[in-house]
């Protein structure tokens, strides 16, 4: 089935794609509810604007709501997070061996001028 058959994934991929949408969602991911500050706070360098947006679009998509206490997942939210885990730890796992191929190469080229020096 092709994404014209079924745009599914690409809308939201695209609406994950947005700018701190992720990272509103990561920050939201302990299941305790944050004002827009300490949410603000939490994503980092986001301005207000972008943070007013995002929550709009995270809201309308269902993954967030908003009560007197903050901002919390939906169990929609939540369920599009725990399949997010897998992806956090594929991560860990790519940027280990990532890590590793650096080293390994560091030291073939460190060991490589040595290996074509004449006595």
């Amino acid at each position: 089935m092709s994404y014209k058959e079924n745009p599914a994934t690409p809308k939201l991929l695209a609406l994950l794609e947005s700018r701190y949408a992720l990272r509103v969602l990561w920050a939201l991911r302990d299941g305790h509810p944050q004002t827009f500050r300490l949410l603000q706070d939490s994503v980092g360098t986001i301005t207000p604007n972008t943070l007013n947006t995002r929550l709009k679009d995270l809201r309308g998509a269902g993954f967030i709501s908003h009560d007197n206490t903050g901002y919390r997942l939906t169990p929609s939210g939540q369920d599009l997070l725990k399949r997010l885990n897998d992806l956090h730890a594929f991560a860990i796992k790519w940027v280990a061996n990532q890590n590793l191929q650096a080293e390994a190469k560091a030291a073939a080229a460190a060991a490589a001028p040595a290996a074509h020096e004449t006595p």
